[in-house]
Order: structure tokens, then sequence, then C-alpha cells
């Protein structure tokens, strides 16, 4: 019987997780990120990993450092492979090398291109091909060498993130169940990256969102794709001699132009784009 630990924290990794299980493949431990305050209220939030594991009833731990307890803890059990998507933090060479298939990651873009925290969203704002790369973990991020990766087919493009999160996803998943059996017979040669074609992507900001409506409409929509579920794409207008913060939640692109159909005024609930111009005439 296959054994392994996952590590994940984010709704990718959900997706993922969510996916695999569809496969037959079920985690015996998860590693995840911690609780964190959010929204107005700063209510302490559980990562939708640790969420997914209390449903399915997988014992899971939320360390603050990954050090000697946590490997203490991952070598009370004989793990055949570590598997990582999205996890959020930087795993110790140490902790890779403990299972005897070492650590697999699955990460949201065609490596080398896009390395890093955000591959879907730059996916997205650099208008590149979507898809999948299987790597076997080294101590330098998302540097190791290839074991597989599948490009992913969609008729519909640009997607947003929270559409073309879960179908990275679920493609990952797919992939990996395929290759799984030559992982663990050793059949699959690993490929190394090219490094001198490697790109990075960034942690994403709030101001990143930031749009002005004067500038090209094309980059305009891209940012509201990309942001659409943090930070959300917004911009800054004037309103009674202040300066008002608004949301854009609907928006679409036709005939060169952006088209905003609803939006959140601060403080306010959404409304329409329209109702909203009306209101600050």
């Amino acid at each position: 019987m296959i054994k392994f630990a996952f590590f994940g924290t984010d709704t990718f990794a959900l997706n993922f997780l969510t996916s695999l299980k569809e496969k037959g493949l079920v985690p015996k431990l998860i590693i995840c990120g911690e609780d964190k305050v959010q929204g107005r209220g700063l209510k302490l939030t559980p990562p939708p990993v640790k969420v997914w594991a209390e449903e399915n009833d997988i014992n899971f731990i939320q360390p603050k450092k990954l050090d000697s307890s946590l490997i203490t803890k991952l070598k009370e059990s004989q793990y055949d492979f570590f598997l990582v998507a999205s996890y959020g933090k930087i795993i110790p060479e140490e902790i890779l090398n403990l299972p005897s298939h070492k650590t697999l990651s699955i990460h949201p873009s065609l490596l080398p291109k896009l390395r890093g925290p955000s591959p879907i969203q730059a996916t997205i704002l650099e208008e590149i091909e979507p898809g999948v790369t299987i790597i076997r973990l080294d101590k330098e991020i998302d540097h190791g060498p290839i074991i597989a990766e599948r490009k992913l087919k969609t008729d519909i493009w640009p997607l947003k993130t929270s559409a073309l999160s879960p179908l990275l996803a679920e493609l990952g998943a797919e992939l990996f169940a395929e290759i799984l059996p030559d992982f663990l017979a050793e059949k699959i040669k690993e490929k190394p990256q090219d490094h001198g074609k490697a790109t990075f992507t960034k942690k994403i900001e709030k101001n990143d969102a930031l749009i002005d409506l004067t500038t090209s409409a094309w980059e305009n929509y891209k940012k509201i794709l990309a942001y659409d579920i943090w930070p959300r794409a917004f911009f800054f207008t004037e309103s009674k001699g202040e300066q008002l913060r608004v949301v854009i939640t609907s928006a679409k692109f036709e005939d060169e132009k952006l088209i905003i159909e609803k939006v959140i005024p601060q403080n306010k609930k959404e409304i329409s784009y329209e109702t909203f111009l009306k209101s600050i005439r």
C-alpha cells in the first residue's frame, strides 16, 4: 500500500487533494500552514487544506518551523514519498530526503517558466501557455529535475484565476496518478531543467491589483482575471470631494474595450457599474 505525506496549504492544494482522492490516492499525513487572522472581523481562519483534512478524517499538523521536531515526527513512519503542492514554506533538504523516494512537487506552470509563489496569476498576466510540472524537489525554489509535465487544453482563454486554478489542480492530479507506478518502480528518467530559461514570479501584494482606467483596457482586464480571488482588482475615483476605492467584481472584454459590469464601492455592497456611475455624478 502506498504511503505518503502531503505538504500544502491553499486552494490550489485543496483542489489537488480533492482530485487525488477521486483517483484513490489519499495521504496518511498532511502538513499545512497555520491558521491566520483574516477579514474585517479579524477572525482566526484555518487554511483550506486543514479544513479538508478534518472533513476527511486525516491526521494533520501545522508546524511553525520545519525543524528537528518535525523531522522526528516524520521519522515515526516510513513514507514512500512526500508530495508538495502550494505549501508556502521552503522545505529543508533534510526533510526532502527523508522518504525512500524523496519528495515530489506539483507546480502549476510549465517549468522552468514561472517559478515562485504566483505562477497561476502570472500565467494570465503574461499570457503564457498554461500547464503543470511534476518535479523532484531540491533545496532551491522550483529548481529540481522534471519528472513529467503536461499542457492544459482549453477552448476558453484567458481564464480567471478561480477558474484556471482547479483545472490545473485536476490536470496535475491526473498526471501524477499516471506516472506514479513508474515513478515508484524507478522507471522514469529525470530531466534537468534549463535553468538559463527560468523566469520567476513574486509574492502578490494588494497594490498589484490597482488599475488605472485611463490605460490599456487589455492589461486592466488581465489584472481583473488574475486577481479575482485576492486581492481583487480595484481603482480609485473621486466622489463628493473624496477618494473612493472601488473593487471590480465582474467585467468583460469586447471590441477592444473593457466593460465593467459589477463593482463594490468602498463600505458598500455590490452594485452594477451603471448604478455606481449614476451615484457619483
